[in-house]
């Protein structure tokens, strides 16, 4: 069966993480015991810090900086800021092929397909999640991501650096990886608004269920 097509829900102003977070936890749940609707949850934070499970306390270089939090995700320590399009997705993998590599594989995917819109090339990179871009100064990291699945819901999601303030990553190593910068499609030069990649995403959903084996 065709999964039911998710809630959208888009946030106008900066959303607390621990906030976000008690939500994605509280919202999880009701999909899978309360058959609540699943979600796609686009928002902003405050500048955080947040730490996944593979974190490394060595990789938080200015702990003073912003605000930490343990985030319960997969990956490392990332940033989440004003001018950042985070995207928090809570699907039903039961209905979806319990297929965790897949999801993964998709989200990217996902992201690749909304950056291709605006005019930005993009890709995967073996061995390295999230999605990366060529920059004059060598390959860079214009979205993260990090995912959590309990009992075959997901939550967590990506983040896709529109015009951040990319000096805010001084105070971590980006997903431990000292050797490969972050940027956004401002410091590309790319006009795009959040509202563009809002845009973009909605117009590239369905091919991401589709990979999932769902759709609208």
């Amino acid at each position: 069966m065709t999964p039911a097509p998710p809630e959208w829900r888009v946030e106008s102003g900066l959303v607390d993480y621990d906030a976000a977070l008690a939500a994605m936890e509280a919202r999880a749940e009701a999909i899978r015991d309360g058959g609540a609707p699943e979600l796609i949850w686009l928002l902003e934070h405050p500048p955080v810090y947040t730490a996944g499970t593979s974190a490394k306390e060595g990789d938080l270089v200015d702990p003073l900086r912003f605000p930490v939090r343990r985030a319960g995700r997969g990956g490392q320590f990332t940033y989440h800021g004003p001018g950042q399009r985070v995207g928090y997705v809570m699907l039903d993998l039961a209905a979806r092929g319990k297929d965790i590599r897949r999801f993964v594989d998709a989200l990217e995917l996902w992201v690749i397909d909304t950056l291709a819109q605006l005019g930005v090339n993009s890709r995967q990179a073996a061995g390295r999640v999230g999605v990366w871009v060529d920059t004059p100064s060598g390959e860079a990291k214009i979205a993260a991501l990090g995912v959590r699945v309990r009992r075959w819901v997901t939550f967590h999601g990506f983040a896709i650096n529109v015009a951040p303030d990319l000096s805010h990553y001084a105070g971590i190593v980006p997903c431990g990886l000292p050797d490969y910068p972050v940027t956004s499609l401002g410091a590309l030069g790319n006009p795009a608004t959040v509202a563009d990649v809002d845009a973009a995403l909605r117009d590239s959903f369905d091919a991401f269920a589709a990979r999932l084996g769902g759709g609208r």
